[in-house]
């Protein structure tokens, strides 16, 4: 499939809304949690293991991102949309079959490992294309997806939970709710699809200046090597599992914490407060990633990884007595896995440089496929030995917190030993034919501030 090229006179404008239709499909994931008591309830599965299609899909989305960044340069946006609307639709298809012959390894299959990759292939896809539309105004552009991605719980919460309400919990109203998540998003995608083009020459930036021109030079293959990457991978991955670990298990969890008090959460607040969980995902990417414009990328992640620590000692404390504060503190800390996530781009232009950050951030993407695993099962799996051994309410909890909070220092600490890269992992900007005809050659570039 040939990358569709815009037209003379296309506006650059209709793009965001073709990658929203994507990232807001796809964002559904974070409304996994809605599924999982009545995925529990219908085929008597634990906590653990009703997590394994959430985790499963993360993990797919970071290898899939990882290692399918070549092909969606090659092939363009076009085949890359259409590649994710096929896997997501079809692990939606395949997940609703499961439910209806309750045959939970096949919505494991479904929605974990094929609709894994249509996530992978789809949440690159828009990224590197609004940059190609929008050199002027980078951060902004990719800070329009990823957010889109963030607020696709917005929505699939309170639509997934109205539908588990009409069709029923049991595993055929589950089916039903699977099918019409599959068929919807088909819709919604192709329409990210038929809108998409590429600007004209979109090796080169339109309008804007070279995307090399200037600046550090650091090949992916290169920045692997490197204890720069391996230290943002840490940080990365610290802060993401401590933001999945609430996101994945949100309604069960606000549940278990207030369900021995005179006002217990119902179902239906549940979900709302998951839909405000993504409010404050979808908000902390463009806000927090605007704010280390401002403050530097090392001091917004030490804002990340340090009140991260503080927002889950609070919870742990006093978090069963007040709904306010549990639900301000979980908010904070999903606005800060938000921002890590919208920030992380600029963090690697700014130590690896332009010249390969589309590949390299795909590799560092692997980080995100290690926390889908570690958050959902420390979080679960220590819940389940916790109500195994009679604890019950925020019981449940406690020590998963704990880890969380060492989690976060560990992260804390990583992001301090970030350092501009050594010169000797630069490449020589290649100079301008006429630049080279007056000068000859054109210096290696030096560091630039971490």
């Amino acid at each position: 499939m040939s990358p569709p090229v815009a037209p003379p006179g296309w506006s650059r404008w209709l793009v965001p809304p073709a990658a929203l239709s994507v990232h807001l499909s796809i964002g559904q994931a974070y409304a996994w949690s809605v599924f999982k008591p009545p995925l529990e309830s219908a085929l008597g599965l634990s906590g653990t293991q009703s997590a394994l299609p959430f985790q499963l899909g993360i993990v797919m989305l970071g290898l899939s991102a990882a290692f399918g960044g070549t092909l969606v340069e090659r092939n363009g946006p076009r085949w890359a949309m259409t590649v994710a609307l096929v896997c997501f639709s079809s692990g939606f298809l395949l997940a609703a079959l499961g439910a209806a012959a309750e045959q939970y390894w096949l919505i494991v299959l479904g929605y974990g490992f094929v609709g894994g990759i249509g996530l992978g292939i789809g949440y690159i896809s828009p990224v590197s294309t609004l940059i190609k539309w929008f050199p002027d105004r980078p951060g902004m552009a990719t800070g329009i997806a990823i957010m889109g991605f963030g607020g696709g719980a917005l929505i699939a919460s309170p639509w997934s939970a109205r539908m588990l309400d009409s069709f029923g919990t049991g595993s055929s109203g589950i089916a039903l709710a699977f099918l019409v998540h599959g068929l919807s998003y088909a819709v919604f995608m192709l329409l990210g699809v038929v809108l998409v083009r590429v600007p004209p020459g979109a090796a080169r930036p339109a309008g804007g200046e070279a995307d090399a021109a200037g600046g550090i030079r650091v090949p992916a293959r290169t920045a692997v090597r490197t204890p720069q990457f391996w230290c943002l991978w840490v940080v990365l991955c610290t802060n993401v599992t401590a933001g999945i670990g609430i996101l994945e298990k949100a309604a069960p969890m606000i549940t278990d914490f207030f369900a021995d008090t005179s006002a217990p959460i119902s179902a239906t607040a549940a979900a709302g407060f998951v839909a405000l969980l993504s409010a404050a995902n979808m908000a902390g990417r463009i806000g927090w990633s605007s704010a280390s414009d401002l403050i530097g990328r090392k001091n917004v992640y030490r804002v990340y990884l340090g009140a991260g620590a503080l927002m889950y000692a609070l919870i742990a404390l006093f978090g069963d007595d007040s709904k306010a504060l549990f639900v301000l503190c979980a908010l904070v800390i999903l606005s800060f896995y938000g921002g890590g996530f919208a920030t992380v781009p600029a963090y690697l232009k700014d130590l690896f440089g332009t010249y390969q950050v589309g590949a390299i951030h795909g590799r560092l993407l692997t980080a995100w496929s290690t926390a889908g695993v570690l958050g959902p099962l420390i979080v679960n799996w220590i819940a389940d030995r916790q109500e195994a051994a009679g604890q019950h309410g925020s019981s449940l909890y406690g020590l998963s917190f704990t880890v969380m909070i060492g989690l976060l220092v560990v992260g804390f600490a990583a992001n301090e030993l970030v350092r501009p890269v050594h010169p000797r992992h630069h490449v020589p900007v290649r100079p301008a034919p006429e630049e080279a005809a007056d000068a000859g050659a054109v210096p290696p570039q030096q560091a630039g501030p971490a």
